[in-house]
């Protein structure tokens, strides 16, 4: 065997065995929670990263992320089979080090409540939404004491994220602009910019607070409206002179507006928000 094959052999194999290394999280179901603000329940998915229960007296930031049936669980897929792998995910940027072990909190949609939860205003267009601020509340009132009491967590706003994709990327800018007081880092991925003829942009020229941690993201193939939109709003926050570290915006050129699309770019999403220590 030839050196140059004895070594590719070599790198092959500490590949192989760094793969191997990679330690699973595990997952907890909550059933029926129930929201006295929203007037629904919903389920939730807990994905607590690994060497949780090594250690008992570490604590984790938390990030809490929208349409949680998309994320984990392959048969409750919007589509069936296209679902996030968002453990998967978790899992190798942890365990090769790519970012900071962090609590994942799914939150599944309501169904037909879902475009009014997820909206800041009401679009005329659709007759319907805006009830993103109760749905906010929703999070900060009750979901989160309760995630704060059961799980180690940071519950600080700088360890708290939240991050959604299409409706669920607007509601989480809207949350970031609007509840500082929970949230300092955020993933807008697909953000739906256009609802209500734009009106998020309005919140973003008004926000004059402290920069948050926060991601944005576009895919190439989600149409010209969409790359604008998404285009417009990042223009408007660098002008806001936010620094690289607080914020990304990302174009996958390659990309539609779909889950399978979203999970192939959600290990940079956790990476930019939890970064390594």
């Amino acid at each position: 065997m030839s050196d140059t094959l004895r070594a590719t052999f070599r790198r092959v194999l500490r590949l192989e065995n760094r793969r191997q290394a990679i330690r699973p999280g595990r997952i907890e179901r909550i059933h029926g929670f129930e929201s006295k603000i929203l007037g629904n329940q919903r389920e939730l998915t807990i994905y607590l990263p690994p060497g949780y229960d090594d250690r008992p007296e570490r604590r984790y930031p938390v990030l809490y992320i929208q349409d949680g049936q998309n994320l984990f669980d392959a048969d409750r897929a919007y589509v069936p089979g296209q679902h996030w792998r968002l453990h998967e995910a978790a899992d190798a940027a942890i365990g090769e080090r790519t970012a900071s072990p962090m609590i994942i909190v799914g939150i599944d949609h309501a169904g037909i409540g879902r475009m009014e939860e997820y909206t800041p205003a009401k679009d005329q267009k659709h007759n319907g939404g805006g009830r993103a601020s109760d749905y906010a509340r929703m999070l900060a009132e009750e979901l989160k004491p309760m995630i704060d009491e059961r799980f180690r967590t940071l519950g600080d706003p700088a360890n708290t994220a939240v991050a959604g994709s299409s409706l669920g990327g607007l509601f989480s800018l809207h949350a970031i602009l609007t509840r500082r007081d929970v949230f300092e880092r955020a993933a807008a991925i697909s953000p739906s910019v256009w609802w209500a003829d734009r009106a998020i942009l309005q919140t973003v020229d008004a926000y004059d607070g402290p920069p948050p941690r926060l991601w944005v993201d576009i895919g190439g193939r989600e149409g010209l409206e969409a790359l604008r939109d998404a285009r417009d709003l990042r223009d408007r926050i660098v002008k806001k002179g936010w620094s690289e570290e607080h914020f990304h915006y990302y174009e996958d050129r390659r990309a539609d507006h779909s889950e399978r699309a979203w999970a192939k770019r959600v290990r940079l999403v956790l990476e930019f928000l939890f970064p390594p220590a």
